[in-house]
């Protein structure tokens, strides 16, 4: 097949995570080894910098750049939450037209969309809007989210770093409470709207410390008041100190949020409710029902940004998905999401393919059944053997001040 020959552009989407910079960095790598692609344009806020025009030129950014992109958390290009139209007809044809308008006006030939879910309900959209129309085009989706809950592949960018940031807090939370001889509960949320593969890497201390979380709450198993107030009375038998984990998306049996009577009701363009408050939530059921000390922590954003804290096998991994992905578009892939493909073998080795967007986008990747304790209170060692080799190494930070330097776009 003749190569395809036009500029690119590549956009991110969603939450930013600590290693969405470092894919970017990729798909920029991956660009400048390209015959075919021309310029590689940056959208500054993902799809809404695509209809308002608002691009940076990418090409030629020097090495140093490129590495010091790589360390640098959070969304570089800028991030949106722009839902796409479901179907092509009337008056949503025409936004879907305005979007190729651009991509013509710019010969743009080549679409790299770094993100999760929703972004890849955009892959898939703007791939069957294009195969309709006869633009001759490649649009690839590159996987970004902590959340891990991605279908087709074996982990997602981000997620590493972040397991890496909850397994060293919580590591260092379970230090800090085990002082006292005061009866206590420590309740620490985590992110996971509908996976708590975050909420599982909690647990990760287990493996290779004296120190582990009592109890560990994941949204896949219906969370029961009464069943936790046994569980912590349990944990009291053991030590006066407990410390519970818990994800901000578990539900009660009847499909109601632990947290919904503390959370705003509001949501995204996407329908996602805003979630936090399900630690505060059992803050107050736990000093209800004992009448001891209590304290929630939230972990919130420092989650996704905790680049001092990120994975090397991370960011590395980013990296090469982010490079493969021209790869595959310049060989003829289009309508498709990169993907790691875990080996067999004891050692970790993961290598990257792709797989057809239409069975992967506005779906959801669960942590197995069979990876929960039986009472849905706590992960086996085989969870933790999965998420293990993901947090492993340091990447060496280049320092100013006494803090990580960052690179940041003139945006």
């Amino acid at each position: 097949m003749e190569q395809l020959r036009g500029n690119a552009a590549v956009g991110q989407s969603g939450g930013p995570t600590a290693a969405i910079n470092a894919t970017l960095a990729g798909v920029i790598r991956g660009a400048m080894e390209c015959d075919g692609i021309g310029k590689l344009y940056g959208a500054r806020n993902g799809i809404e910098g695509v209809l308002a025009r608002r691009f940076l030129d990418l090409s030629g950014m020097t090495e140093e750049n490129l590495r010091l992109l790589e360390n640098t958390p959070a969304a570089a290009l800028g991030s949106c939450r722009k839902k796409l139209p479901p179907d092509f007809d009337g008056e949503h044809r025409i936004l879907y037209e305005e979007i190729f308008s651009v991509f013509r006006e710019y010969d743009i030939r080549y679409f790299f969309y770094i993100g999760g879910n929703d972004s890849m309900d955009t892959v898939a959209k703007l791939s069957r809007f294009a195969a309709e129309t006869g633009y001759d085009m490649r649009i690839i989706g590159v996987p970004k989210t902590i959340d891990n809950d991605l279908m087709g592949t074996d982990h997602t960018p981000g997620f590493g770093s972040a397991a890496k940031y909850i397994a060293t807090t919580m590591q260092e939370i379970l230090r800090d409470t085990a002082v006292y001889t005061v009866k206590a509960v420590t309740i620490v949320e985590i992110m996971g709207r509908d996976a708590g593969w975050l909420t599982a890497a909690a647990a990760l201390p287990s493996l290779y410390a004296d120190v582990a979380p009592d109890l560990v709450y994941l949204p896949e198993v219906p969370f029961d008041f009464d069943t936790f107030y046994e569980d912590v009375e349990g944990a009291f038998l053991r030590h006066p100190n407990v410390v519970v984990a818990v994800s901000e998306g578990v539900r009660t049996a009847d499909g109601r949020y632990v947290g919904e009577g503390t959370q705003s009701g509001a949501a995204d363009a996407f329908g996602h409710k805003y979630l936090a408050g399900t630690a505060k939530a059992l803050e107050y059921a736990v000093r209800e029902r004992f009448g001891c000390k209590v304290r929630s922590i939230e972990l919130n954003l420092p989650q996704r940004c905790a680049s001092h804290l990120a994975s090397k096998t991370d960011l590395e991994e980013s990296v090469k998905i982010g490079r493969a992905a021209v790869q595959h578009a310049s060989s003829g892939e289009t309508g498709r999401m990169m993907v790691f493909v875990r080996g067999t073998g004891k050692r970790y080795e993961a290598e990257i393919d792709s797989a057809d967007i239409a069975g992967i986008a506005n779906a959801v990747r669960k942590v197995p059944r069979e990876w929960i304790s039986e009472r849905g209170n706590g992960v086996t060692e085989e969870c933790l053997s999965y998420i293990a080799p993901l947090v492993e190494g340091q990447p060496e930070l280049l320092y100013e001040g006494g803090l990580p330097k960052h690179f940041s776009f003139d945006l």
